[in-house]
This record gives structure tokens, C-alpha cells and sequence, in this order.
């Protein structure tokens, strides 16, 4: 089984890719000239679910925001969670 992840700006999502099937993303909308992200939406496609796909998929999109000088508002309850979780991360909520 290969993983891999992607950052998709055409649709504003961060993807992840299970043998190259879509297993998931974490949707966004970027908050004008103010460099924040809103998570507002993680989806784990059903015959995925239960093997950490959201988590990764939710990693991949923090460090994507932080590398890129973007602040995170947590809309959606697991990038709250996961936030919680890692606290690592709580310095990109604003």
C-alpha cells in the first residue's frame, strides 16, 4: 500500500491518495490578503476509514500552511481535535 499526499490549490483541498485512489481530503478557503487558512471540512471516503487517513491528511495540511506563513482556523471538529491532540500545531491557530 502506497500513500501519497497532495495539495490540490485548484479545488483548495489537501489530498490523499491510498495506490493512487482518492482516501480522503481536508477542504479549505484561504481568508483574503491575511494569510489564514480555514480547515472547514475532513473527509475519510468510507472503505478507508479506521487506518489514520484523516490524521495524515490533516498533518500534511498544517505543515503545508506553515511552510507557506499561513494561520489555521480550525472550523471543522477534527482539525480541532487533531490540534488538541498535537500540540505542535496550536501556534498556527488564530
Amino acid at each position: 500500500m502506497t500513500t501519497r499526499l497532495e495539495h490540490n490549490v485548484a479545488d483548495t483541498r489537501f489530498e490523499i491518495y491510498v495506490d493512487d485512489t482518492l482516501a480522503g481530503y481536508a477542504d479549505y478557503a484561504e481568508r483574503g490578503d491575511t494569510k489564514v487558512r480555514d480547515l472547514h471540512h475532513t473527509m475519510t471516503f468510507p472503505e478507508f476509514r479506521g487506518h489514520g487517513i484523516a490524521a495524515q491528511v490533516v498533518e500534511f495540511a498544517l505543515k503545508d500552511s506553515r511552510d507557506a506563513g499561513f494561520s489555521i482556523i480550525p472550523t471543522c471538529w477534527y482539525v480541532e481535535k487533531y490540534i488538541t491532540e498535537h500540540q505542535e500545531f496550536a501556534d498556527l491557530v488564530v
